[in-house]
């Protein structure tokens, strides 16, 4: 299984939010670049950048911060946060993104989606499935629509997507463990490389869903709040 850190940008800061409020930030680290030095220096070869102003702006807005990290390092960084048209995809991989994620383009303009994923190919574009109480949610997660996301999961499967990060929205920065349930409802369900994202908190909870048999894990607040050390993560990696 992957383990897969998360930075966060909200005005070129590292932050997390609880249950994706953007209200509950708080700042962690003031450069994005040295974190992610940081995570490199412990073995991590993954990372997962998220721009949060751009998800609220609808177009990316942090793509220096993206360059910056794939320029000075050697992470396999997956980029989502604002990636809403063709030349928003064209200026993240040009800034060095190994994959690019899209979940609420996925809902408005599924077309544009499927057009990326024929591009791109299916191992360069993600799906971004983010869900509260089971229902997607868009916009940085500031919508909710009534779209099943397992039915969501399933529908962009048989459109040939492979790879996929799934959030409960209702455990993301909360420390109080993951949607496990879910997530095996969606692996019993479909074929899709799994990535789970919110609530990780502990080295058992990344145990368990390495059991489960999630392809990676997302952990973000649990590395910043100390409860799972870089060194703990070093031996999994």
């Amino acid at each position: 299984m992957r383990i897969i850190p998360a930075i966060d940008i909200i005005n070129g800061k590292c932050v997390r939010l609880s249950k994706g409020d953007y209200t509950t930030q708080k700042i962690y680290n003031h450069d994005p670049l040295e974190l992610a030095k940081e995570f490199e220096a412990h073995g991590i070869q993954y990372l997962h950048l998220v721009d949060l102003d751009g998800a609220k702006s609808k177009h990316i807005v942090h793509f220096k911060i993206l360059e910056n990290i794939a320029t000075h390092t050697q992470l396999k960084v997956d980029f989502g946060g604002g990636v809403k048209s063709n030349q928003d995809v064209k200026i993240a991989f040009e800034c060095g993104a190994n994959q690019i994620i899209g979940g609420s383009i996925a809902i408005e303009n599924p077309n544009l989606f499927l057009e990326w994923l024929e591009t791109y190919s299916v191992y360069k574009i993600m799906l971004g499935a983010d869900a509260h109480d089971r229902k997607i949610a868009t916009q940085g997660w500031l919508n909710q629509t009534n779209i099943d996301v397992v039915d969501f999961i399933r529908f962009f499967e048989q459109k040939g997507v492979q790879y996929v990060i799934c959030t409960d929205i209702a455990k993301d920065g909360m420390l109080e463990g993951t949607a496990n349930d879910l997530y095996q409802e969606v692996m019993k369900k479909s074929a899709v490389k799994l990535i789970a994202s919110g609530g990780v908190s502990s080295i058992d909870d990344l145990t368990k869903l390495k059991a489960i048999g999630c392809e990676g894990a997302i952990i973000g607040k649990a590395i910043y709040e100390g409860n799972i050390l870089l060194s703990q993560l070093k031996l999994l990696c």
